[in-house]
């Protein structure tokens, strides 16, 4: 070919002098783009969305003790994502889903299916009369152990459904994104919707630390001996002590004794004070009595105070003013009379009498202090006594108060496990409703029925296969033309052999024109042929 030719002028060239192979190859291919979408099997895509919100995470076993704070919830991380993805695709959830459904009478492939079916491995569909006719009966005849014969239909279906099932975790975010392809859109939406209630179903019990019934039985019982025998010994020690409530007691035998301690200061007082008063009184009545007849004073006028109120003794003062009357007129008579005569001998009978009376009188009064003093040392021993009683009491409740104390702190801790042990086992022994779940997993976006098929679509294959027959067509012709090694022109003679062209004869036959009318079927086969 001479470099200065027209690289389009021989495009073309090769392209109308081969226009009859290219329209039947481009042909072919737009009568085959037309019929693959009504040849190829419709499939639609049912979609959904799951969100997990966070990850809960245990914080001890089911053998510790139960608190309320067992379980957290984390946000999820990358790696957890990928593990609830992996619990979606798992084949033992999907062939768990379709074994139910299929019992249901809600999962029966179209024929379709099946025939993709049988594309699978030769053993798993036509060994079976293989192995149950002929391979088994020479195993039986030969003492050999046979291979048991079973139904291999749901382990097709659960294969075809792990290969129709895309799961992927949306980039940037927690949520699983999951597509399923399907011939039937109503058995597809409810596959679906059955595998993501197993799903849910799954993750709660992988996640949950709950035991079996008989376990709590055995743990209830325990916990209700353990409190039983907590609640008879605090009981038995409030018997042993005598007391309702300690705490209580406590507070008013403080007070008691701060009362019995505030009046045992003021009977000391008065003790101390009806000593010195009592040593003196007796001192001036020794003095008294041995005193002369004009000392008719008395240094003590007996005055009693309560309440801030002096009370004088009337007795006392009677008779004191009685005897000073007596010695004034006594010493006024004797600047008259003669001390020995009569008047004057009275006066001193009388005086004599009177002081008698009046010294009687005062000892009366020593004496009747003199008890009361011992009355106040009784009473003082007596308040002393009941303060130490009142103490030994206090101490006494103050170590069952401790003793109460460190029960009452075992069982309050009971009660607490006892009472998130009672919740949790009316949760396990209940039918726990996927909404009431501890779990944040749900389900962001619920499968659907699609009303349009996902494959094929005609919009794109026909534009595509249309295309692809002309870009085909042309390739086909290049192809053929590069292993034709016949002269089409005159300059290949010149290029090739190097010879100079003298003449060149042009076949001047035209091709007849269509006969038929346009856009007619027989108008098509003419052009087709031609």
């Amino acid at each position: 070919m001479n470099p200065k030719e027209n690289y389009l002028h021989e495009f073309f060239r090769i392209f109308f002098a081969n226009k009859q192979l290219v329209k039947r190859v481009f042909l072919t291919f737009a009568v085959i783009a037309l019929l693959l979408p009504l040849l190829l099997k419709q499939s639609f895509d049912i979609t959904a969305q799951v969100i997990v919100q966070s990850k809960k995470l245990s914080q001890g076993d089911a053998t510790t003790s139960l608190t309320v704070d067992n379980a957290t919830f984390i946000p999820p991380s990358l790696a957890d994502m990928e593990t609830e993805s992996n619990i979606l695709r798992s084949p033992a959830l999907i062939r768990q889903t379709i074994s139910e459904l299929r019992d249901n009478g809600e999962y029966s492939p179209p024929p379709g299916v099946f025939a993709k079916l049988l594309g699978e491995p030769f053993k798993r569909y036509v060994s079976t009369p293989l192995r149950e006719y002929v391979i088994n009966p020479l195993r039986n005849g030969l003492g050999m152990e046979t291979d048991p014969v079973r139904d291999t239909t749901l382990d097709a279906l659960t294969q075809q459904a792990v290969d129709s099932l895309k799961i992927e975790t949306l980039p940037g975010s927690n949520v699983i994104s999951i597509t399923y392809s399907f011939p039937d859109p109503r058995q597809g939406t409810t596959f679906v919707s059955a595998l993501l209630q197993n799903y849910l179903v799954s993750r709660q019990a992988l996640q949950s630390i709950d035991l079996p019934q008989s376990f709590y039985e055995t743990k209830k019982h325990q916990y209700q001996v353990r409190l039983d025998g907590l609640e008879g010994n605090r009981q038995a020690l409030l018997e042993n002590v005598g007391a309702a409530d300690p705490k209580e007691e406590i507070t008013f035998r403080l007070n008691a004794i701060n009362t019995e301690e505030q009046a045992l200061n003021l009977y000391q007082d008065r003790l101390l004070q009806s000593q010195r008063w009592l040593e003196y009184l007796k001192t001036a009545l020794a003095a008294a009595s041995s005193s002369k007849l004009n000392d008719y004073t008395f240094p003590y006028t007996f005055t009693t105070t309560v309440d801030n109120v002096a009370f004088e003794d009337r007795e006392i003062k009677q008779m004191g003013e009685q005897l000073t009357s007596q010695v004034s007129r006594y010493m006024n008579d004797l600047a008259v009379f003669q001390p020995g005569s009569e008047p004057m001998l009275l006066t001193r009978e009388q005086i004599a009498r009177t002081r008698q009376q009046f010294l009687k009188v005062v000892s009366n009064r020593i004496q009747e202090r003199t008890a009361d003093l011992a009355v106040v040392k009784q009473v003082i021993e007596q308040k002393t006594a009941r303060i130490a009683e009142f103490k030994n009491r206090i101490r006494d409740l103050q170590q069952t108060q401790s003793k109460l104390r460190q029960m009452d702190t075992e069982i309050d801790a009971l009660h607490a496990a006892f009472s998130t042990y009672a919740q949790r086992f009316a949760e396990s022994s209940t039918t726990r409703s996927l909404n009431d779940d501890l779990s944040n997993a749900r389900v962001l976006s619920p499968p659907f029925e699609p009303t349009e098929p996902a494959f094929p679509k005609p919009l794109l294959i026909i534009p595509f296969g249309l295309f692809t027959g002309l870009l085909l067509a042309i390739a086909f012709v290049y192809v053929r033309e590069f292993f034709d090694h016949r002269f089409k022109h005159p300059a290949q003679i010149s290029h090739e052999l190097g010879l100079p062209v003298l003449l060149v004869l042009n076949e001047e036959t035209s091709q007849p024109g269509n006969p038929h009318k346009n856009w007619t079927m027989p108008s098509l086969v003419h052009w087709v042929r031609n």
